[in-house]
This record gives C-alpha cells, structure tokens and sequence, in this order.
C-alpha cells in the first residue's frame, strides 16, 4: 500500500486515539507512525521519510516543546503541529514561537479538523517549495550556468522518493518498484551493490512498506566480528557463557520479534556461522549461547553485500543452500556513474539538508558543477557526492552559489568534457572503426586498473569482467603497470 504522507504522533502510548488514526490510515491514506518518548522519535524521524509531526505538550514522557524546537534545525522541512489543552493560554504563544509550529490543535482531538489541518499544512509546504524554487530561478543571472537557470530540461526528471532514497533515473525506478512490491511479501531479501550506494536505506524503506513496520528494525554489520560476538548479538546469551558475559543477552533475533533484522555484509561470515543462520532461516530456531533452551522467533531477513555472492559460491566460499535461501529477492543497487539523471536530484537534496543542518543557505548550484559530477566516476558512489555537497556548504559563504572553486581539489581538476575527449584522441589516432574502439577500449581499461592500483579483482567488478575476460584483455592490448605509472 502506498500512502499520501507519513504523520509521525507523540503522545503517551495509554491515550485513546484508535479511531482518529483508523481515520487517518484507511480513510485518508497516511501513514501514521506513533511514539511515545524522545529516542522512539528520533530513530523514527532517522529511519522514514516523515512528513509532519504532531505532538501532545502534555506527553509525560517526553519533552515536547524542546524536541519541536531542535527539529527547526535538524528536519527544517517538517512540519510542525502541537496538540494541546484549553489551559495553557499565554503560555501557548511562547511554545509556539519556539517551535515555529505551523498550527495547533486543542483537546479532545477532532478526526475530520485534524485530518484538514493536516492537508492544508502539507498543501502549504508544496506551494513554499515551488515558490521558493520559481524565486531562485529568476534571480539567477544569464552567466551564471546553474541547473535552476534551465528549468525545462531538469523538470522532465520526475524526482521520486522511496522512503529516504532519492532518484529520478529509470533503473532506480525500477529497482524501488521491484523492492516496493518484495515489501508486500515475507521472503528473505538479498540486496548487493557497491559501498555507498544506499543499501541500507532501501532495506530500511523495504521494512516501512511491508506489513511488519510496527515491529522493531534490528541492524547489525557482519564484518570483522568473530563467530562468538556474532552468535551473542544475534541469537543472545546467557551470563557466564563467555568470559565478559554478565548479564542475559536477548539477541536481535527475538528482539525484532514480528518485525526485521537487516545484516549488512553478510559475505563475511564464516562458514560455521553460515550453517547457524542457516538453521535460523529453515526453522526460525533461536538458541542462546550457554542455554539448552530454543526459542522460536519470526523475523524477515534482509541482507547486504558489497560482493557477488553467486560468485562466492562458485569460489567455495560462501554455502550455496544458504544463499538460496537469502536470495528470496534479489535487488542490486547500481552505481552512481550508471545512474547519472540521479545526480542533480541528489544534489539539490544534499544542499538542501546540509545547508539547513549547517545553518547556510545556498542559493544554487552553477551547472558546470552538475557538469563535473555527472563526469566523474564516484568510487563511494552517492556516500562519496554527499561527502562533497556537504564540504563544498561549508566553504560557501551564506547566500552563495556552490560553483568550482568550492570542489574538492580531485574533482576541481575534471572538465566536464573529459570523456568526449578520449574518442577524439582516438579518431586522430586512427582509421577504422575497428581501430577506434579498441584503442579506446584500451585506454578505459588502462584508467580503471590505474584507478584500482591494478588490482584486477576490484578492477573487473568495476568493468563487469570476469578475472579471466580482464586479463585476457590486458595481455591482448599489452597493458603494463609499470610502464603505465611511469
């Protein structure tokens, strides 16, 4: 099911509000989420892409006016609602000028005037967004070549949202309409992708679309941690089982009872926890470490690597009746450089969040900038273009465009021209087709071995080649690293 918007409500968890949020979720069409104290808030607010929040002054545990007041700083494009009784008076003013809520409600609460003041709070918030963008655009001088000043051809990519993943190119479409619908299902879910791409956050979406989203979301990164830490985090302990081990441990797995566990790097377990999570995986068995006792706990598995793991397979390396089990789904997350429409949508985002977080508010970035990225070829993929966005607002000065001389000293040195430039080089060079494309399939070969310090591994991973086709091709075009680091 899709929803509208998503309302986070804090309020005491005791309160009856059942009718009101029946209203909201089947007659409206939002997502309600609830919490009942600061911390439910934040990992809810960290997790979803939350639209508006309302929230009980007289929440006991939770200090309402304080939380409302941080979040003008680190969600400045959520909107704010108080929900408070007749007795507060003068005092009502001062809380809503420290939160800089958009509107009130009083008690009892009203399903049909919440439900209003909720759509036209959110139609309020669409009509600031396209002013604001419309202002920029016409402030904007003829030189200043910034991807606001063309207006047509960045409004025909269609900027969607799945959860907190942003895009507008077609396979990232695709690839959130495949998980959109894995969601509706209970399979295990085997997302792989290079480092950086996002692959938590389309597990995290996956989790808030599915039916299991009133469950908790347990993470855990499998990497670098040995079979007993491992063993403990995920299926619990009991005290005494280990040395360090002072107390019971439920684990992850029970914890995130009815909801889901999501293990990032799952291709570095060793090959005994394999037969573990394997056992888990046919059975649903929980056993502690130290106990004689086994728990039965129902979670989906959603898993994440930066390796191929049918490759691992065929290397021995990884068992293949757990990957089969794994794999339910299998959604891989492409690169940046294979999805170049994303970039200017991700990068207005990431000036539009850094720049609130930061306090600076940036007016535009120049199109040459947008030119340079969609050029380079982002090794940290979309981690690596935040990671720029953010230095470059730290270098402007309030009230600026980002433009060159805000880059990274890396990416300052690119032309955006780059790339047209070897196939020029290429037909100086020679005569045929034939020639033509070997010589720049050459020369793409040589870059991303040196890019990689010729390792051959990450090097054909990156080109789509197995070890065998790359080295066939280095032997066939004489690459040499020696010769090439000269």
């Amino acid at each position: 099911m899709s929803f509208a918007s998503t309302i986070l409500f804090i309020a005491d968890s005791h309160l009856p509000y059942n009718a009101w949020a029946e209203t909201l979720i089947d007659g409206l069409g939002y997502q309600l989420l609830t919490a009942s104290c600061e911390a439910d808030a934040s990992d809810l607010l960290n997790d979803a892409q939350v639209d508006l929040v309302l929230a009980d002054v007289d929440s006991r545990n939770c200090d309402v006016v304080s939380l409302l007041t941080s979040l003008r700083f680190k969600h400045p494009d959520l909107l704010r609602l108080l929900l408070v009784g007749e007795e507060y008076g003068i005092r009502l003013s001062e809380m809503l000028s420290r939160t800089a809520a958009f509107q009130y409600l009083t008690k009892p609460l009203q399903p049909a005037q919440a439900s209003l003041v909720f759509k036209h709070a959110l139609e309020a918030r669409e009509l600031a967004r396209r002013h604001r963008r419309l202002a920029r655009e016409f402030k904007i001088g003829e030189n200043a070549r910034c991807f606001d000043a063309k207006p047509a051809a960045y409004a025909k990519d269609k900027v969607s949202h799945f959860e907190r993943l942003v895009y507008a190119s077609e396979p990232m479409a695709e690839l959130c309409s495949l998980a959109r619908e894995a969601a509706r299902t209970h399979l295990p879910i085997l997302i792989e992708g290079e480092t950086g791409t996002g692959k938590e956050l389309l597990a995290r979406a996956v989790h808030f679309h599915s039916s299991r989203s009133a469950s908790p979301l347990m993470i855990q990164n499998c990497g670098g941690i040995r079979d007993e830490l491992l063993h403990s985090e995920l299926f619990g302990h009991r005290r005494g089982s280990f040395t360090g081990a002072i107390s019971d441990r439920l684990g992850l797995f029970r914890a995130a009872d009815g909801g889901t566990v999501f293990l990032d790097e799952i291709s570095e377990i060793s090959p005994s926890f394999q037969v573990s999570l394997l056992r888990f995986l046919q059975e649903g068995e929980v056993k502690p470490l130290g106990s004689d006792q086994t728990k039965i706990a129902d979670v989906r598995i959603i898993t994440a690597s930066n390796k191929s793991l049918k490759q691992l397979v065929k290397n021995g390396q990884f068992r293949e009746d757990l990957y089969f089990r794994l794999r339910g789904f299998e959604l891989e997350v492409p690169p940046l450089r294979a999805r170049p429409a994303d970039i200017p949508v991700l990068t207005e985002f990431f000036v539009g969040k850094h720049g609130a977080l930061l306090g600076n508010r940036i007016r535009g970035v120049c199109e040459d900038v947008i030119d340079i990225f969609k050029a380079y070829h982002f090794p940290g993929n979309v981690r690596e273009l935040e990671n720029e966005v953010r230095r470059m607002i730290a270098l402007a000065k309030d009230g600026e465009y980002l433009t060159r001389r805000h880059l990274s000293p890396a990416l300052a040195k690119l032309k955006a021209s780059s790339a047209q430039a070897i196939v020029v080089v290429s037909q100086d060079e020679a005569r045929t087709l034939k020639q033509i494309v070997e010589m720049l399939e050459a020369k793409i070969v040589g870059q991303v071995l040196q890019k990689h310090r010729w390792n051959q591994s990450k090097a054909a991973r990156e080109l789509g080649l197995s070890r065998v086709g790359l080295a066939n091709k280095i032997k066939r075009y004489a690459l040499d690293e020696e010769r090439a680091t000269r």
